[in-house]
């Protein structure tokens, strides 16, 4: 008898070691393919990069499950289900573009799931449910607050603005009229397109006409070079200026010679090799192309992957914390990985220091932009 109760007690013994060696699974949704997929791609190659750097959690393997939601809304919607309610995640991370983030964000909500969005999109933090929701980018506001500042130092006095008929084209626009109420130019136009066109020539005809100083740009990715080649072509001199979301290999491959000289934010991560070496991006922004090298075989000069990347450290840093508290792959933990990611303080990641709190979703300040500018198909820290 005793013997039977010796050998089921090292049974449960054993069964209790797995349970609580159970692998965190992580949901990542990103758009590789349709208009958003020139920054979800580098969005995945990012994502490796985070797993690469760190693939598991004090003993517990990190399980990474990928999707793509073709850079549609509808499907980031499906994509977002499937993984909670069918492959039981831990957490949410993506996606490639703010509709399909914001679309996220509900679902995450709604089924109570920890998630971080890495494409800028604004939350309405007076809103309870959203609380389960964090914003890797700078917010809009501030990278475009960080631009609008130069362009006054720079003493634009009207300014042009295009942007996508989209809520990224909006989030722009109200950061260039923001300026525009604080008195430091003004914004004579506000010209749209969509991700999918071809030309933007009505547009930007109806910019030239009000002779801006200085075009502000509210585009992404390779969308985001149709106005600057149309500048170009109708031979505009004044300085173009831009956000984060410029800052991609695909945009400096179509945009070519026409985008030399133009002035973004970005995060840090962009020129580590030009950073002080006291900067707080450096070291871990070194650490970040090494693990991104060694498992994409290539190298990174975008913004976007560097998101996902801090998403990863987000996250991990969190969920050491977290499992003290529950066992991967219950809603408790689920809750305690969510509770301690809004406890996250003075995280330095590639792109920023992060600080969220239950009051905020976002964790960012204006240590995490500097101004770059293009020069030979190169960025170029403007300290």
């Amino acid at each position: 008898m005793n013997k039977w109760l010796s050998i089921v007690s090292l049974l449960a013994g054993v069964f209790s070691a797995q349970a609580a060696l159970a692998d965190i699974k992580v949901g990542f949704v990103t758009g590789l393919s349709g208009n958003g997929s020139s920054i979800g791609i580098p969005y995945a190659k990012g994502i490796a990069a985070g797993h690469e750097y760190r693939g598991e959690v004090d003993g517990e393997k990190i399980q990474l499950i990928q999707l793509d939601d073709g850079s549609d809304p509808s499907a980031a919607t499906r994509a977002a289900r499937k993984l909670v309610e069918e492959e039981k995640v831990d957490i949410l991370i993506g996606t490639a573009t703010a509709p399909a983030t914001i679309a996220i964000a509900s679902v995450a909500s709604e089924l109570k799931v920890p998630f971080i969005a890495i494409s800028p999109i604004n939350l309405n933090e007076k809103e309870g449910a959203e609380k389960w929701t964090v914003a890797v980018p700078q917010p809009p506001a501030l990278m475009v607050k960080v631009v609008t500042d130069r362009m006054h130092r720079d003493g634009v006095k009207n300014a042009g603005y295009i942007g996508f008929s989209d809520a990224w084209g909006d989030f722009v626009y109200a950061g260039a009229k923001a300026a525009e109420q604080a008195g430091q130019f003004k914004v004579i136009s506000n010209e749209r397109y969509s991700r999918t066109d071809t030309s933007v020539t009505g547009q930007i005809l109806k910019i030239l006409a009000g002779r801006p100083d200085a075009v502000l740009i509210g585009g992404s990715g390779t969308q985001g070079a149709l106005p600057i080649l149309t500048l170009a072509d109708r031979n505009f001199k004044g300085q173009i200026y831009g956000t984060p979301a410029l800052v991609n290999a695909d945009f400096i491959r179509v945009a070519g010679k026409s985008a030399e000289g133009i002035l973004v934010s970005t995060g840090p991560v962009i020129v580590a090799e030009q950073l002080p070496d006291d900067h707080f991006a450096k070291k871990i922004s070194l650490a970040f192309r090494e693990a991104y090298e060694k498992v994409n075989k290539s190298e990174t000069r975008d913004g976007f992957s560097a998101y996902s990347f801090d998403a990863w450290l987000i996250f991990t840093e969190a969920a050491a914390r977290a499992k003290a508290k529950a066992t991967p792959g219950t809603q408790e933990f689920r809750q305690a990985l969510k509770d301690e990611i809004f406890k996250t303080k003075e995280l330095a990641g590639v792109h920023a220091i992060y600080n969220f709190t239950p009051a905020s979703n976002y964790g960012v300040d204006e240590r995490g932009l500097v101004l770059v500018r293009l020069q030979n198909g190169a960025w170029k820290y403007e300290p």
